[in-house]
């Protein structure tokens, strides 16, 4: 059986992060156990420039049509080559970090993770047989976070984004009040991250491959 393919993204433009270790440790154990694992790190890759166009949220359709960028186009082939993806990012201001937003809303662009109907307001799921697991840090508690912010972050990724696209979400960690935590806390939650990579490289099955299907 061939590997499973995750694929993680930090999401914090902050080099040397919470994020970052526990994206690292995740990523250790994921390979320790057979997978295969790519990294896209916000804080040291490009972040794509914000679409200032339409044609900046759609994959091209004919030659005619403007190219993604090189950088976009080879986040669009991360995205294509996974069986599994894994969000690693702190909460701002009740919502994702600004370079997380681009990223996504220049690599999930229209014509590849998904597909308008030509008739009818329902639409084609194109990631589908994929997978996610959303891991968010905060300094707000559990239950502020839940009745103020009404888990926003959460639920734009998951189900405005990623289910939107077909990839079914397995899993989703809060881990709170990181300002007030104490170096013991984080060293958990780090171990944490392990156990998540192990279990995710046992249990994520690889899909069929296919090619990117145009708008």
């Amino acid at each position: 059986m061939n590997a499973p393919r995750i694929l993680v993204i930090v999401g914090t433009p902050f080099a040397g992060s919470l994020n970052h270790s526990l994206a690292q440790s995740y990523a250790d154990a994921a390979r320790a156990g057979g997978a295969e694992v790519r990294v896209v790190d916000l804080a040291n890759d490009t972040v794509p420039q914000h679409p200032s166009v339409r044609d900046d949220v759609r994959l091209p359709r004919t030659d005619a049509d403007v190219p993604l960028t090189p950088e976009v186009a080879a986040y669009v082939a991360d995205v294509d080559w996974a069986d599994h993806l894994v969000f690693f990012f702190p909460q701002w201001w009740g919502s994702l970090p600004g370079a997380l937003k681009t990223w996504i809303d220049r690599v999930f662009v229209r014509g590849f993770a998904y597909r308008y109907r030509p008739t009818g307001r329902l639409w084609d799921k194109l990631l589908t047989g994929r997978s996610a697991r959303i891991v968010m840090t905060m300094d707000s508690p559990t239950l502020w976070n839940a009745w103020v912010y009404r888990n926003a972050p959460i639920r734009s990724l998951r189900n405005a984004t990623l289910e939107y696209c077909g990839i079914k979400v397995r899993g989703v960690t809060r881990l709170a009040q990181v300002r007030h935590s104490t170096e013991a806390d984080r060293e958990r939650w780090v171990r944490g991250m392990a156990s998540f990579g192990a279990t995710d490289a046992e249990s994520v099955r690889p899909r069929e491959r296919s090619e990117l299907v145009a708008a």
